[in-house]
């Protein structure tokens, strides 16, 4: 076996010699050779050993042989071959399972594409030079390389940075001028993926005072998309895009955390329930395009309403502590919602842990009360609808809008923010809308917890920036934006 492949290796070597192309290229080219055999020793090996021997022979190699003969490069060019090598070969960590719904679902989205060539697909990827990823998050920021396995930092998000009372210009330049000197990279030289906060997106307030979210109760939701809302938008969003453009980013992809989590979850369609730090949003999404028509409701419940309340229940029993931060810590690691919340009030739940600096301390029934005014707000003093119900609400909505033939669209709900991972909400949230859904509904529901825990958004966007067609449709240039600005304001 030897010997034939070192012939075959010679015939390569000798046809790239005679040409300047890379081997990359050679791919794109037709093959001199009309011979339609692999050679006579190769022809009466199984199809499968020989998509074995190519595995070992590696990616680069494997293009030489699709230049020997047409037959060799069919061969070549077997979707099984590059579907290992892009598991295996690629140098970064994203699973195939992602790097496929990627390419499938996000590479020309919205659009589809006819069968797709994994051999061009892993030429294209391995030349994307990747992108910086900032999830801009409602309390705190992730960022770094989309060719990172997880975010590389965090800091405080963009709205809350620094000085909040300075004008938004300057708080953007601040913000991400401190993300770039972070990360030790020029802001010119690659392109930039942005997560945005789905309530400071959507606000219907003026933008320059988004950081003052203000508390929707049961009955109030943002739908239908008014004027207002959409301006708000739009402002946030030029304003995103003046300051990078200022700071000579080259390609700008702004995009909003629900839909990216969503990808995160490898799904286009679907309902989302990003918990943030303040606020509680429900958002219904179809092909990844929020569907604000249906309505997105929000709820006056997030993550410091959970920690403010574990407080209240600490200090009601004497537990002792210094900061919010050995709170919210407790709440991160000892904390959980229940099954069944009255059958859990008779159980002993007691656990403890150790906080840095701070001590040991012991929760009881703290740990499951805490998440619980998620599903019964009033007894943490909130007067609004739980999150099943808000939940089973959009669901009602999807499905008298008739958006499409088919309901399962609304029937994955992913779960998204840091207060999302909590243990057991994924379980009970389900369980609390099949008893609140019709039968027809609640069928074929699903309820996702956060994929990628408090960083799920993230990796949405990394889904984005490691794209093989990245940036192209995503990302707005700085001669398009400008172009764009100049027809808003002759019109």
């Amino acid at each position: 076996m030897a010997t034939l492949l070192r012939k075959v290796w010679e015939s390569v070597s000798a046809r790239s010699s005679s040409t300047s192309h890379s081997p990359l290229q050679l791919t794109s080219s037709s093959a001199t050779s009309s011979d339609s055999s692999l050679g006579p020793c190769f022809d009466s090996i199984p199809l499968d050993i020989l998509l074995q021997i190519l595995r070992l022979v590696g990616p680069k190699d494997a293009i030489k042989l699709g230049c020997v003969s047409r037959a060799w490069r069919s061969l070549v060019s077997d979707n099984r071959l590059w579907i290992y090598f892009l598991q295996y070969y690629q140098g970064h960590d994203d699973p195939w399972d992602s790097v496929f719904f990627a390419e499938l679902n996000l590479r020309t989205f919205p659009s589809r594409t006819g069968e797709l060539s994994f051999m061009r697909i892993y030429g294209q990827r391995a030349q994307v030079s990747g992108s910086v990823i900032v999830d801009g998050g409602s309390g705190y920021c992730k960022f770094g390389w989309s060719k990172y396995a997880c975010p590389s930092g965090r800091s405080a998000t963009f709205l809350e940075f620094g000085n909040i009372e300075s004008p938004m210009y300057a708080r953007l330049r601040h913000f991400f001028g401190t993300i770039y000197s972070r990360m030790q990279v020029k802001p010119s030289t690659q392109p930039i993926v942005l997560s945005i906060p789905i309530c400071h997106y959507d606000a219907s307030d003026s933008w320059a005072s988004m950081v003052n979210i203000q508390v929707l109760t049961s009955s109030e939701l943002i739908s239908p998309d008014t004027d207002s809302a959409k301006a708000s938008r739009r402002q946030l969003k030029d304003a995103i895009h003046t300051v990078l453009f200022d700071m000579n980013v080259p390609a700008v992809c702004a995009v909003n955390q629900a839909t990216l989590a969503l990808f995160a979850a490898r799904r286009t369609s679907g309902i989302v329930v990003n918990i943030g730090f303040q606020v509680t949003s429900v958002v219904p999404i179809l092909n990844g395009k929020v569907m604000r028509k249906v309505g997105v409701e929000v709820i006056g419940l997030g993550a410091l309403k959970l920690t403010g309340y574990l407080k209240e229940l600490m200090q009601q029993n004497n537990i002792n502590f210094e900061s919010l931060y050995t709170v919210r810590t407790l709440k991160e690691n000892l904390c959980y919602v229940a099954a069944d919340y009255k059958t859990e009030l008779s159980k002993d739940t007691r656990a403890s842990m150790e906080v840095p600096a701070m001590g040991w301390f012991t929760l009881s029934k703290e740990r499951f009360q805490t998440g619980e005014i998620l599903f019964q707000p009033r007894i943490g003093g909130v007067r609004a609808m739980g999150l099943h119900q808000a939940v089973a609400l959009c669901m009602d909505h999807c499905h008298a809008a008739e958006l499409t033939c088919d309901d399962t669209w609304f029937k994955t709900i992913v779960l998204s923010g840091g207060t999302a991972c909590l243990p057991g909400l994924a379980e009970r949230l389900e369980k609390e809308l099949h008893e609140t859904l019709s039968p027809s509904l609640a069928n074929g529901l699903r309820v996702i917890p956060p994929p990628h825990g408090p960083d799920t958004a993230w990796f949405g966007a990394k889904f984005i920036g490691n794209l093989s067609t990245f940036p192209g449709t995503w990302c707005i240039r700085k001669k398009q934006f400008r172009r764009k600005s100049r027809a808003n304001i002759m019109w």
